[in-house]
């Protein structure tokens, strides 16, 4: 069974104010064909199918133009929803799109009633498991804590249980949307730590043949039989390395796997420049970029006049600017900015606390509070996102 696994497609969603509409359209238009061009058996989406909770009408309108090529193709698909999503607008008419072949899984409490396909030699189980926040679905899954690790445990408990009763001979797939450890993460993700912890270990997936992965935004293995397939396009420039491609897998007869990477169409590269202007504007080694999308960090010393404009002569696309002067660490002149770069939330809630002490830091009690608080403003906006 040949299997097209692609996430994290964010219809909606802009890159530096720049609308990637039609760079999304032409993405589903590649999907379209490559199913077609491999005689793709079944195409999954393991989440973030939107940029938010309410969508708006022309994401919602590429969406519908791509549900209707796929099941106009004959081709099932079964996509789940992420921690993007709101599961339920999307799972909103979810039985009767099933009859045309679009499986839709965005109920926790239905993770273990399986999408089942055929093939030449059996049945092959296809597994949804959307996005669980752990303080919403703890008490579905009866679980013992609010993590992640417990929460995405004790689905898979129910899959594995849901699997032992059918024939020896079903090959079982499992989609899930989380943040696996050994994953590599970007600037683009949204936030999922809980309780301070965001990875689950890549065991928790163990016994079946295939995970298809979504959240992280680059194509990776996490393991021979747990992959991402990343975002088909960058969302941050911290993806500028990223090949962006979907993952072609090959599920035989024994339930073994063969992998190939399909190339996603690019809109435009992306460019990150450093140096001093004048450094910048000058170097011929630079041409290459100039049809790119570019983020420029100017080092300059004293920050130069209309550096925006004189960047955009050269580099028409550029549309990050951020100034970063050659000084050391303890500068009294580096900016805020700069001293919180790469820190989460709750380091520096501890070090403003330690602050306002007089370098008293905090707790192990005060830390859990300050957890608790920030996975509580999460889940929140999560929930107000989805309301309004």
């Amino acid at each position: 069974m040949k299997i097209l696994h692609t996430s994290d497609w964010h219809l909606g969603r802009s890159f530096h104010r720049v609308s990637l509409l039609d760079a999304q359209a032409a993405y589903l238009d590649h999907l379209v064909a490559t199913v077609h061009d491999h005689e793709v058996d079944v195409v999954l989406v393991a989440g973030d199918v939107y940029d938010r909770a309410v969508p708006s009408l022309s994401a919602v309108q590429l969406f519908d133009d791509a549900l209707h090529r796929l099941a106009a193709a004959g081709v099932p698909t079964v996509m789940i929803s992420g921690n993007h999503d709101s599961a339920r607008r999307l799972g909103v008419g979810a039985g009767l799109i099933g009859r045309a072949g679009i499986h839709l899984r965005t109920d926790p409490a239905r993770c273990a009633t399986p999408v089942v396909l055929g093939d030449a030699h059996g049945d092959v189980a296809f597994y949804g498991l959307p996005y669980l926040e752990p303080a919403l679905v703890k008490d579905v899954f009866k679980a013992e804590r609010a993590g992640h690790e417990a929460v995405l445990g004790a689905a898979m408990d129910r899959v594995r249980a849901d699997l032992g009763t059918r024939a020896d001979t079903t090959r079982s797939v499992v989609l899930a949307h989380a943040f696996v450890a050994g994953g590599e993460p970007s600037d683009s993700e949204r936030d999922i730590t809980v309780g301070g912890v965001a990875a689950v270990p890549a065991g928790v997936f163990d016994g079946v043949d295939y995970v298809a992965l979504g959240h992280l935004h680059g194509c990776q293995a996490v393991t021979e039989r747990v992959r991402y397939s990343g975002s088909p396009l960058a969302y941050s420039f911290s993806e500028a390395g990223h090949r962006k491609t979907m993952w072609l897998i090959d599920l035989d007869a024994t339930g073994a796997i063969a992998a190939e990477r399909i190339d996603c169409p690019v809109p435009r590269p992306l460019a990150r420049l450093r140096g001093r202007l004048d450094e910048l504007l000058d170097d011929p080694a630079l041409d290459r970029h100039v049809d790119s999308w570019v983020e420029a960090t100017l080092t300059d010393p004293v920050r130069p006049a209309e550096p925006m404009a004189r960047l955009a002569e050269r580099f028409p696309h550029t549309l990050s600017l951020a100034f970063e002067p050659d000084r050391t660490p303890d500068d009294p002149q580096i900016s805020y900015a700069q001293r919180l770069r790469g820190r989460d939330d709750q380091s520096i809630a501890e070090d403003f606390v330690a602050h306002v002490r007089g370098g008293y830091g905090t707790d192990e009690p005060e830390r859990t509070v300050l957890r608790g608080a920030f996975d509580h403003v999460r889940v929140d906006d999560g929930v107000h996102e989805v309301d309004r």
